[in-house]
This record gives structure tokens, C-alpha cells and sequence, in this order.
């Protein structure tokens, strides 16, 4: 439930209605709208970099996850309704309550997914989070067709569509607050407090890198390849709707039935490839995804006809469900039962560098390319081939080992 009520904010503020606003409409259209959309993103992801991996060592000392996914939330949805006071020139506002939700929402979304090892069985870490992502994916689709009915709407009544942003916004935050009612009143926190001892932001950093490095050295790869394919998939999420506009000529309306029809394939991969990944076994599985990726990149770099570019669409909908959710099974099955937030929040930390690094070097490609969307996307390729390659040295089996043998 927590997934379906937060699913609502990426697809409708990063994926498909605030980010092409702010490029097209508060910015003006002006070269540089894109890079200054991915730096205020880039600048709350790096906050979540340096405070996230002490956070989760604080709730998993005090057992205070549900405290603080609380907090989290309500922060999130105050801050996107004020969204709706961001409009034309409005940049520096604009960039900043961006910057301070999207914070919020990955705290949450960090938080969230250090429950799964308490609610789900090691033999279906897979299923479970696929669950979960795949009702997330119903989630966003909930929050944007009623925002694409609320635009119709709005456009009958005579107000543009760049003019229905704020009713938008104000929308998408009320979904998300009554959606998430349902996992406060019904979640519980069922792991005992470890009483470790705190630390500051940049020390447990740099304890967590030196431990994983000499006792989770299967985990550390891990996060060295969710951070090189999250990337890529970062970019997909956060640019998506700015590519269908600037290259394929896609308006409002277009864009929001094309995010539709992806998160459509999300929730089909996400609830079916669950199932397959605890079959065949997390590595494999997440392979397969990865070649997956590197397909819809080159069929969407070289479509020059919609229909073609709709095929890459629907596979980049598919890839997104299944990659998101082994991602998060996949900490699961290494991480140590009763460090379960630290460890999620490390993988936090390294799709948030994820976060800062893809979207930030496809502004800049098109920056230094006076706009060539074609060659950022492709650029974007390179990420799930080294994902791949990092991928290729992680061994489960080992890296369960080691996870049996940590003290709590």
C-alpha cells in the first residue's frame, strides 16, 4: 500500500507533468532548463547520499523505521503541494521545493523497503517486492489518469494545459496522503532495536564502505552495479517525458498516456518477474533486465517514427518493473536481518549516486550538444553494460554466507 501511495509522485511530478513544465514553461524553453531540472534533483540526491546511511543505522539502533517513514511522508506530501505555486519564471522556487520533496520521498522509499525482510520469507523476496512495485505501478497510474482527467477537464472549461499544472500537483499530493493511511495503521515493527552506537554522516560512510568492502564484499558489488544500472534508469524515469517532447514532438496529453502505457508494462514485469526471479535465482534474472535495457536504449535512439518509439516504451515499462524489483530483493537476500535499514540504506545511497550521475550527464550531453536528445540517450547505454559487467562477479551464495555469519 505504502508502494501504491508514493508511486503517485515520480510518475506524475519527475516522469511525466512537473518536469517537462519546468523546462518547457517556468524556464521557457531555454537550453540550460534541463541541466537546471537534473541539478536541483542531483542536489537533493546527494543530501540523501550523506545523511540516508545514518538515518537507517539510527532506526535500526532505536527501531524507529516506522517513526521515521512517518516523517518522511507527511514531509513529502506537504512539500509537492506547494508545487502548485511554482509558475512561469518562478525557477529558483521551483528548483527548490523540487529539491526538498523529492529528499522526502527517498527517504520513504528507503525506509519502505527495509520491511521486506521482516514481512516476506528469504524464498520470496522476489515475489513479495514484486508485489509491492507492481501496486506501486497501479498507484502512479491511479495519480496520472486522474491528473490526465483533471487536464481534459481544466482544457474544457477554456484554462490551458501548461495553466493546469497546479491543480495537478495539489492532486497528486492528495493521493498520496490519504493512500498512505492505510500502511500506518496496519504496518509494525517487528525488528529489535540494536542499540549501536551513532555516528556522524561522513564517519558511518565511511565505516559502512570499509565493512562491506572486508565483510560483505558480494553486497559491495551490489551496490557498484545498482549504482551504474540505476543510472540508466534514472534518466528514463526523470527524462522520459522531456525526450517524448523535445524529440518525438509528444504534447501533454500525449506524454501522460505514453508514461501511462509504461507503467502498465512496470506492473506486468514487476508482478509476474517476481515469480521468475525467485525461480531462476536473482542473478540471471537481473541479466536478463539489463540486456533488456540496452535493446529499448537502441530502439529508441534510432525510432524516427512513433510506433516505434512506443515498442521501446513498452519494453522500457517491462525492464523498469523487473530491474526496480530485483534490486530490492536482492538487498534483502544479503543484508544482515537486524541491520535491515542501514543495509537498504546503503543501496539508497548508491541508487541516489545513481540519481546524481545519470540525469546529470544526459543534461550535460545535451547541454554541450546545443540539445542532441538522440546522443544523451545513447550515452545512457553505457550505464547497463557496466552494470552488467559488475554484475558478473556478484556471488549469492557467498554473499548469503556471509550475510549468516554478521553479528546482529
Amino acid at each position: 500500500m505504502y508502494d501504491f501511495a508514493n508511486s503517485g509522485y515520480t510518475t506524475v511530478v519527475l516522469t511525466t507533468v512537473f518536469n517537462s513544465y519546468f523546462v518547457a514553461v517556468v524556464a521557457a524553453g531555454k537550453s540550460w532548463g534541463t541541466l537546471a531540472f537534473t541539478a536541483a534533483l542531483s542536489l537533493s540526491y546527494l543530501a540523501i547520499m550523506l545523511t540516508m546511511p545514518t538515518l537507517g543505522a539510527r532506526a535500526d539502533a532505536n527501531a524507529s523505521k516506522r517513526r521515521l517513514l512517518f516523517t518522511s511522508t507527511v514531509g513529502c506530501v506537504a512539500v509537492t503541494a506547494m508545487l502548485a505555486l511554482v509558475g512561469p519564471g518562478d525557477i529558483w522556487l521551483g528548483l527548490a521545493i523540487l529539491a526538498v520533496s523529492n529528499y522526502c520521498y527517498c527517504v520513504g522509499e528507503s525506509i519502505v523497503a527495509a520491511f521486506l525482510p521482516e514481512i516476506a520469507k528469504p524464498q520470496a523476496l522476489g515475489r513479495v517486492s514484486g508485489w509491492g512495485w507492481g501496486f506501486g505501478y497501479f498507484g502512479g497510474m491511479l495519480a496520472l489518469g486522474l491528473s490526465l482527467w483533471l487536464v481534459f477537464r481544466l482544457s474544457a472549461d477554456g484554462i490551458p494545459e501548461s495553466q493546469s499544472v497546479p491543480y495537478v500537483m495539489l492532486l497528486t499530493a492528495g493521493i498520496f496522503a490519504v493512500a498512505a493511511i492505510a500502511p500506518f495503521l496496519f504496518l509494525r515493527e517487528r525488528s529489535a532495536p540494536t542499540h549501536r552506537p551513532a555516528e556522524g554522516l561522513l564517519g558511518r560512510l565511511w565505516a559502512a564502505w570499509q565493512e562491506t568492502g572486508k565483510s560483505f564484499p558480494d553486497f559491495r558489488l551490489l551496490l557498484l552495479c545498482g549504482a551504474s544500472y540505476q543510472a540508466g534508469i534514472a534518466v528514463v524515469i526523470t527524462l522520459a517525458a522531456v525526450y517524448a517532447t523535445q524529440v518525438m514532438g509528444f504534447d501533454m496529453t500525449q506524454t501522460m498516456l505514453l508514461v501511462f502505457t509504461v507503467n502498465i508494462g512496470a506492473a506486468v514485469g514487476a508482478l509476474l518477474f517476481g515469480h521468475v526471479q525467485d525461480r531462476i535465482g536473482h542473478k540471471k534474472a537481473l541479466t536478463l533486465t539489463l540486456w533488456g535495457w540496452i535493446v529499448m536504449v537502441l530502439i529508441a535512439y534510432m525510432a524516427v517514427s512513433l510506433w516505434i518509439f512506443w515498442v521501446a516504451a513498452v519494453i522500457a515499462g517491462l525492464c523498469m518493473g523487473t530491474s526496480q524489483s530485483a534490486g530490492r530483493a536482492m538487498v534483502g537476500a544479503l543484508a544482515p536481518p537486524q541491520r535491515s535499514a542501514e543495509f537498504y540504506s546503503l543501496w539508497t545511497f548508491a541508487i541516489q549516486l545513481a540519481a546524481v550521475v545519470g540525469p546529470l550527464s544526459y543534461g550535460l550531453v545535451t547541454w554541450i550538444t546545443q540539445g542532441n536528445h538522440r546522443l544523451a540517450l545513447l550515452v545512457t547505454g553505457v550505464f547497463f553494460v557496466i552494470g552488467l559487467l559488475v554484475l558478473s562477479r556478484v556471488d549469492f551464495v557467498r554473499g548469503a554466507q556471509r550475510r549468516d555469519a554478521a553479528p546482529g
